[in-house]
């Protein structure tokens, strides 16, 4: 018996609910199917699939061997993935979401590259600090800064990424310098409106975490225009270090609470969970986690 073979026929039966539409997926018959069904039945000696004239179920053995058996494909087909890349040469469009301020002080200096060594591929580059929604608008891999809360897509952790509160010397002119997260309340803050919890500031130091609540006069959903605020004393604002931290070596902002530590945000590289990773955004991501592990604003 075909094992792989059969494994492969039982999956696609449970996917789609009937022998009769793996089948024509597969373009065989029903019967071929269910013979492979029912010879693994008989090899493992363990009913799989409950069968009525109107459905199937899978039995708790079959259910436990399902979630098994779709785990060791992908394995394989991960493996098989990883050894052709190491021949072949990724070709076709390759679509990629990213923030702005990502966009632009990063992708935007290593692009070339990427396309240097990969000729066959076209980048269509999308920036926006808005979520795009990856199937509907045909993404094949996004950046973002944010914990990984939709189940239908797969992360790869890219880096961790540290916030650090800033504003300019001119801000403190009539306001004095905090000393505590506590006493932001008495200051303005400009917020990032696309953060699910505008208000809420979160800090540690040590074992202690503090969530602080903030306002201010404005708020927006751009990084760089926030950045320019800060410069023009509008206000405290939380952002990226690898993004201020010209801005601070040079004087012209001022890192405020730097013993407490901001609640970082990590970047992943996401992409829709498919049975086999593309070799175009396999070949991406790699490319990109090299290049931040050796960019010194990521490490």
């Amino acid at each position: 018996m075909d094992k792989l073979g059969a494994m492969q026929a039982f999956i696609l039966v449970v996917q789609t609910g009937s022998f009769s539409a793996a089948a024509r997926e597969l373009g065989t018959t029903q019967a071929t199917m269910s013979k492979k069904v029912a010879a693994l039945e008989s090899q493992l000696g363990v009913k799989l699939m409950s069968r009525t004239s109107r459905e199937l179920s899978l039995t708790e053995a079959g259910h436990d061997y399902f979630h098994r058996c779709v785990s060791i494909l992908a394995e394989l087909e991960d493996a098989e993935s990883h050894v052709r890349a190491q021949v072949e040469q990724p070709s076709g469009q390759l679509r990629i979401a990213a923030p702005v301020v990502f966009g632009r002080l990063f992708l935007g200096s290593v692009l070339a590259e990427f396309l240097d060594l990969y000729p066959d591929l076209k980048v269509d580059l999308f920036l926006s600090d808005t979520h795009v929604d990856l199937v509907a608008d045909r993404i094949d891999v996004a950046i973002r800064a944010k914990q990984l809360e939709d189940s239908t897509l797969v992360a790869r952790h890219l880096f961790n990424n540290p916030m650090v509160l800033i504003a300019a010397p001119s801000y403190f002119t009539h306001s004095p310098m905090p000393s505590s997260p506590e006493q932001l309340v008495t200051h303005t803050c400009i917020l990032y409106s696309l953060l699910q919890s505008v208000h809420l500031w979160h800090f540690q130091q040590g074992e202690q975490r503090f969530s602080v609540p903030v306002s201010g006069n404005c708020r927006c959903d751009n990084g760089d225009v926030i950045l320019q605020l800060a410069l023009s004393g509008v206000g405290i604002a939380q952002l990226p270090l690898w993004m201020v931290g010209e801005f601070i070596s040079s004087g012209q902002l001022i890192q405020v609470l730097d013993n407490f530590e901001v609640k970082p945000l990590p970047f992943h590289a996401v992409y829709p969970q498919n049975r086999y990773v593309p070799l175009k955004v396999r070949c991406f991501i790699d490319f990109i986690k090299d290049k931040l592990a050796q960019n010194e604003l990521f490490c």
